[in-house]
């Protein structure tokens, strides 16, 4: 399947809204009340934040025949080298095609200086981990973390670059 990788821009609100909305249903379904999932997609991932993001962090897109199918945002390296994956999303039924992986390799291949990629992932997210460990990132820790009320159980993983 051929994708091609992009930074994101302003028109593209839209869409990545919606593969954020898709993919945390699909990825959530049974770990996270769907409630939850609504109240965080709608403070994370309105136009104000959408806009936020743009400007001071980097997203790129991944598109299949002009449509985007997937996105990842990662924080700008701090003073450690040190950038956060803060989310990469895929349509589901183009997950496991190496749309991920190409996100992944963009960011590394951008972030100016960077060391070590840290995220954050709910350990019930299989799919996620999966992924995360088949790329090389290593557990750094476990912790319980309250989302909106609802305890999650949240693995930090670094891959060093």
């Amino acid at each position: 399947m051929e994708c091609t990788i992009r930074p994101m821009q302003k028109e593209d609100i839209k869409e990545i809204q919606q593969v954020a909305q898709t993919s945390w249903h699909t990825t959530y379904e049974g770990i996270i009340p769907l409630e939850i999932q609504e109240s965080f997609l709608n403070s994370a991932y309105n136009d104000e934040m959408m806009q936020r993001r743009l400007e001071h962090t980097i997203i790129f897109i991944s598109e299949v025949e002009g449509k985007i199918v997937g996105f990842a945002n990662f924080s700008p390296v701090n003073e450690s080298g040190e950038a956060g994956l803060e989310a990469i999303y895929l349509y589901p039924e183009y997950q496991g095609e190496g749309i991920g992986t190409a996100l992944l390799r963009e960011g590394i291949k951008n972030l100016e200086g960077v060391k070590a990629i840290l995220i954050n992932v709910e350990k019930e997210n299989k799919i996620g981990a999966t992924f995360y460990k088949s790329k090389g990132f290593k557990i750094v820790s476990e912790f319980d973390d309250d989302f909106d009320g609802h305890i999650l159980k949240t693995v930090r993983m670094v891959l060093h670059v």
